[in-house]
């Protein structure tokens, strides 16, 4: 599946969208600031990803800061069968960007 640009997510965000998110950043991260979804660090993922309630065809939309470890964590869910799964270029910072 292709990656989603900040300002597709931006814009369905916006619209209202009910989407699926998965934060890959750490913790403290998350908690710093987020835009909500479910937060599963990049380092916990293949060890608990029995335990995510999504369906192997929905769309997942991963993110984190700027895109890296989101990237590594998509292929890791396409590897295990989540075949929607899709990366957030730019990241969280591309969002904020969008937002000033």
């Amino acid at each position: 599946m292709s990656p989603i640009t900040s300002k597709e997510l931006f814009d369905r965000i916006q619209s209202g969208e009910n989407l699926n998110l998965l934060d890959v950043r750490e913790e403290i991260e998350y908690h710093t600031y987020n835009i909500g979804g479910k937060n599963l660090p990049l380092q916990k993922i293949e060890a608990n990803i029995s335990k995510l309630s999504y369906n192997k065809t929905d769309e997942i939309i991963v993110i984190c800061k700027i895109g890296l470890r989101s990237e590594t964590a998509t292929a890791i869910l396409q590897q295990q069968g989540f075949i929607n799964a899709r990366n957030l270029t730019g990241g969280i910072i591309g969002l904020q960007k969008l937002k000033q």
